[in-house]
């Protein structure tokens, strides 16, 4: 599957900077799948969990809600407070 670039950051630092096959996240519409090609886009993130896919695994995480931008070059998420669950 084609991939995208993903940053991921809070307050305290970068948590995630390269390559992702799906973002899942909830927005304030509801949930979220952003894959490569998804249109440009910036929402509001309700708390909730995100699941990064990197190949074949999955990297779970929860995050305090935030915002996410889309653009054609990278896909960037922001959260005042995230932490990965494994």
């Amino acid at each position: 599957m084609k991939t995208f670039h993903l940053e991921i950051a809070a307050p305290d630092g970068l948590r995630y900077d390269g390559d992702a096959v799906q973002l899942s996240v909830r927005g304030t519409e509801g949930e979220l799948a952003i894959l490569f090609g998804h249109i440009p886009l910036v929402t509001a993130l309700k708390a909730g969990e995100c699941r990064v896919y990197v190949g074949d695994a999955v990297r779970r995480a929860k995050y305090s809600g935030g915002i996410l931008t889309v653009t054609k070059e990278t896909v960037r998420m922001l959260s005042a407070e995230f932490r990965w669950l494994e």
